[in-house]
């Protein structure tokens, strides 16, 4: 009997190793996600799953976001429409859910819909729910009408520009492998590259559609949680009017603010994925080494913000403080191209001796500072 229970030991350890590794292989992960996002449209979910939904959405929705941002091509994210797809679905999923919770447990107002949601609500309300219906209509229209619409037109003219373009990158690549400038192998890589990147922004014109509908869907889905809120309340509860503001204007605000924060996130990232141009760097990179990187642009915008703060009645420390920090990158950064020798073309301008180099005579080598005098 021990030998037996000992070498069952090693077989169930081997076949819970084999599951885990199948899960994290996403064979059967997606699938079942799949799954669970169609049972929580149908079953009832208790407060704490939906807190646990609601952040695990919010999570992911940070991560594509900064997948976006690092990628240093389109290509290298290529999944990204399919992650669009799924975590839009999990979102209105989400909305389902939560309306079901809001409709049956809002009358009893406080974290009876979860403390996410109660949460959300209460830091966008403030205490004034005309202001919160507010903030959340400008948060509605920043996402729908200026990210997702843009973001839109982007996808679909990057989709019939790339279409375009391919004949003339297969014809180059042909020229290019008759020349003996590259091998069969380098051809047909590049040829894939070709046919994933047609297939990226393709699948992209198709992505920020549910993205647009599901900004649509969040304005419907606020009206309906408030206007059934407050007939349920009133109708089958007995609640007053002011009653029924308060507990189900807040769960309704709440549910709608913390699906379209994470709903605003892919739809900035999906506007950063089709906006991007390939390189050899991420985004951050690019938006330094481009933006800092003209001396002439840093140099007048301190200008411009000097004489802004010296302006009566502007909020002087803000404006000078920011024409220092831009004037003294600007300076940085043209001491950095002269080599360090920025100080001493100064100090020679202004007639003073440079300083010695240690081990070297006081004069300088012709040719060596770009600033000096001719």
């Amino acid at each position: 009997m021990a030998g037996a229970s000992t070498s069952a030991s090693p077989n169930l350890g081997g076949q819970l190793k084999k599951s885990l590794a199948f899960l994290a292989q996403g064979n059967l992960g997606i699938p079942v996600m799949l799954l669970v996002l169609l049972g929580m449209m149908t079953l009832p979910l208790p407060p704490f799953l939906l807190d646990t939904f609601f952040t695990f959405n919010i999570a992911l929705s940070i991560v594509v976001l900064l997948v976006s941002v690092y990628s240093k091509r389109p290509l290298d994210f290529a999944i990204f429409p399919t992650i669009l797809l799924i975590a839009t679905l999990l979102r209105l999923a989400l909305n389902v859910a939560s309306t079901r919770v809001v409709l049956l447990e809002g009358h009893q107002g406080g974290d009876s819909a979860g403390k996410v949601i109660e949460a959300y609500g209460e830091v966008l309300i403030g205490g004034n729910y005309a202001v919160g219906l507010v903030v959340f209509a400008i948060l509605m229209i920043i996402n729908f009408v200026v990210v997702t619409k843009g973001a839109g037109r982007v996808s679909e003219v990057s989709a019939r520009f790339t279409l375009d373009a391919m004949p003339g990158k297969q014809m180059a690549i042909d020229a290019d492998l008759n020349a003996g400038l590259i091998d069969a192998d380098q051809a047909k890589t590049r040829r894939a590259d070709i046919a994933a990147e047609a297939d990226f922004y393709g699948a992209m014109d198709g992505a920020s559609k549910f993205v647009k509908g599901d900004a649509v869907a969040g304005i419907l889905i606020l009206i309906i949680n408030v206007a059934g809120g407050f007939a349920i309340g009133m109708a089958q509860h007995g609640l007053t009017f002011s009653d029924a503001v308060s507990a189900y204007t807040l769960l309704a605000i709440g549910d709608g603010l913390v699906a379209q924060i994470p709903s605003l996130l892919l739809s900035t990232a999906t506007a950063i994925m089709v906006t991007r141009n390939g390189g050899d760097e991420d985004m951050g990179q690019q938006v330094f080494g481009q933006m800092f990187g003209s001396v002439r642009a840093l140099s007048v915008s301190a200008v411009l913000l000097l004489l802004m703060g010296l302006v009566p009645g502007m909020p002087h420390l803000v404006f000078l403080s920011a024409a220092a920090i831009a004037g003294l990158t600007a300076y940085i950064i043209h001491w950095k191209r002269e080599g360090g020798q920025l100080g001493d073309a100064v100090m020679q301008r202004l007639g003073a001796k440079p300083a010695l180099p240690q081990g070297g005579s006081g004069a300088s080598a012709p040719g060596t500072n770009a600033l000096a005098a001719p």
